[in-house]
């Protein structure tokens, strides 16, 4: 314990760790770009229940033989059953003609031009007012400008490693990825608040002490939401890989999370000790 708390005396070159990463994850968004999900770049999202055995590769190739101007990317298949995504309208008489013989279409859906930009425009105002209003509820609760900034510092880095952690591993952004990034904001002011009024409120013990508190709660709920998450990723890439959206939210959320976890603890943590030791 005493080696953890002179860690934590030595706030100051910890505080680079989240900003470092968040940045490196800066980077990848620019250079590596974000892979948009079908109801956001228009497509057709096709599930089709499999007469024969055939692999991913050679279902991709038929379909794409069929459709030579269309972008063919086979989900999964499993259980005799395959999910299918086609970018660009695609005639569901003509893609039955090409699986003839080999599957039936059961579930099929189409998201023209026109309804996935506004979707996306959407998406881009729901990231932006849950932000301001989140900073609004932020300066009146602490009424500080030190403190209510590391908390929206905070939370902006944290859902930046986690955008840019959907960039690195090729994590669709789609509706639900959205929401599992809303759900980040929320988590990550919940445990910046935590920590805020533990260090800022209470009088008793030392700064350090109350830290180590806060802490304490902090990355029990971290931990018990990585765990839960995680656990929700491993069903469903090993018993139901066709439900591969709630994968989606799930390693969106267990990336946010860690990122929440460095964002709090080491970057807001340290702005808060900063803050505290300039104004005696």
């Amino acid at each position: 314990m005493i080696t953890f708390e002179r860690l934590l005396e030595s706030y100051k070159p910890l505080i680079a760790i989240p900003v470092v990463i968040t940045i490196i994850a800066l980077i990848l968004i620019a250079t590596m770009g974000l892979n948009q999900g079908i109801e956001l770049k228009g497509g057709t999202v096709a599930v089709v229940q499999l007469e024969k055995p055939i692999s991913q590769n050679e279902l991709q190739s038929l379909i794409s033989t069929g459709l030579p101007n269309q972008t063919v990317d086979v989900k999964s298949v499993n259980n005799n059953q395959a999910t299918i995504d086609i970018v660009g309208d695609t005639d569901v008489v003509k893609l039955s003609s090409i699986l003839e013989g080999t599957g039936t279409i059961t579930s099929y859906k189409s998201v023209g031009a026109v309804l996935s930009s506004e979707s996306l425009t959407q998406i881009y105002y729901a990231l932006a007012f849950a932000f301001i209003f989140m900073s609004i509820t932020v300066f009146i609760i602490f009424r500080n400008f030190v403190p209510s900034m590391a908390v929206i510092l905070a939370a902006l880095s944290d859902i930046i490693i986690a955008v840019g952690g959907m960039s690195l591993f090729g994590i669709p952004l789609s509706i639900a990825s959205v929401g599992a990034l809303l759900m980040l904001i929320g988590y990550s002011v919940d445990t910046d608040i935590l920590l805020t009024t533990r260090i800022l409120k209470r009088k008793e013990g030392t700064v350090t002490e109350r830290a180590i508190e806060a802490m304490k709660t902090g990355l029990t709920m971290a931990a018990a939401a990585i765990g839960s998450m995680a656990a929700l990723y491993l069903v469903v890439v090993f018993l139901i890989p066709a439900a591969q959206t709630l994968a989606d939210i799930a390693a969106v959320l267990i990336i946010g999370l860690i990122a929440d976890v460095l964002a709090t603890w080491l970057m807001n943590l340290g702005i808060l000790r900063w803050y505290t030791e300039a104004r005696k």
